[in-house]
């Protein structure tokens, strides 16, 4: 009953304009790289999902298809497959000249200028009333810094996508890019020679800080041969295969160490470690990652690789040998 009484209750001051943003609840995330989570309070996520549910079917089909953040049916893997795809295409039509541009952008997420998202959003939403509450969101982040989009908030992505388009369109309709993908603020092209990659890179700095009021950042956006493969969404990717990046390999064993002792002492569930172990193991299986795999399995006694028969398919997953995890707590309570 208070679920439908609060629902009512923020409905009622979506109508009468009396809705106020709650703040933000703040904390650090570690890992893949720290982190400042600025995260809105449960009763405003709700109006974020509902505003967001209803701002991506007007804005997905605008983007370019290309693009594959925070968008249903995109993802990581199918961004990869799509890179090392154009990866192939260029050397067939460019041969040893096809050169990578790799962008991106210094602290995006921090440096979005609110001022011209609104502008941008308003190209599109006309009506007023909308209009106010997408405002209402975007400079309630005046509370953390006068610019960026908090990380936390539910729309922040879709309005990353919306700020980053300009780059996309200009990247496809004036300079007109066939080996273009973004994911989020990480592009990469193909193109045919050296030259013609450092022309690119330049244009496309031009525009991110002329249009957009962004910088890129110069250490990671560079050019170089197709040759040497990319560095993208923590694989290697060649033309002919592909690679779990070292920093990817160092995590999973880093998380390993640590898994086996929070299940000794129970202060995480064997099924949520098969869970993150898992998802792990999905993203490890879109790479050349046999190997790797297979040296987890010796080195980490307590882990294994089994089929499963789903739907009809058999499919290998990861699970926890739960007589080493007993065992070890019993050692454990012997020893104490």
């Amino acid at each position: 009953m208070d679920e439908i009484y609060n629902l009512l209750l923020l409905k009622a001051e979506i109508k009468n304009g009396t809705y106020r943003f709650s703040g933000y609840i703040n904390f650090t995330v570690p890992l893949p790289k720290e982190r400042v989570i600025n995260a809105p309070h449960y009763r405003d996520k709700v109006i974020q999902l509902a505003i967001n549910n209803v701002l991506k079917q007007i804005y997905q089909p605008k983007f370019i298809y290309d693009t594959y953040a925070c968008l249903d049916d995109k993802g990581t893997h199918r961004c990869v497959k799509r890179i090392q795809h154009f990866m192939r295409k260029a050397k067939w039509e460019y041969g040893d000249s096809a050169t990578i541009v790799k962008i991106d952008v210094e602290k995006f997420f921090y440096s979005i200028v609110r001022e011209i998202l609104k502008e941008l959003i308003a190209q599109t939403i006309k009506d007023k009333e909308t209009l106010d509450l997408i405002y209402l969101i975007i400079d309630s982040a005046d509370e953390i810094d006068i610019l960026g989009m908090p990380l936390g908030n539910t729309i922040s992505q879709l309005c990353a996508n919306i700020y980053l388009n300009i780059v996309d369109q200009y990247a496809k309709r004036n300079l007109g890019l066939k080996y273009y993908v973004r994911y989020m603020d990480d592009i990469i092209i193909i193109v045919e020679n050296k030259e013609r990659a450092k022309e690119v890179l330049e244009l496309i700095r031009k525009q991110v800080e002329t249009k957009l009021g962004l910088k890129l950042n110069d250490n990671k956006s560079k050019t170089f041969p197709i040759a040497q493969g990319v560095n993208a969404m923590g694989f290697k990717i060649y033309t002919t295969h592909m690679l779990l990046r070292n920093d990817s390999k160092k995590r999973i064993k880093q998380k390993l160490r640590k898994l086996k002792d929070l299940l000794i002492e129970e202060k995480i569930t064997i099924e949520k470690a098969e869970q993150i172990l898992n998802s792990w193991y999905g993203h490890a299986k879109q790479a050349n990652s046999y190997a790797f795999v297979q040296s987890l399995l010796q080195r980490f006694d307590y882990i294994e690789v089994v089929e499963k028969k789903s739907n009809g398919k058999i499919k290998k997953i990861m699970k926890i040998k739960r007589g080493v995890i007993e065992d070890a707590r019993i050692q454990r309570a012997l020893s104490a």
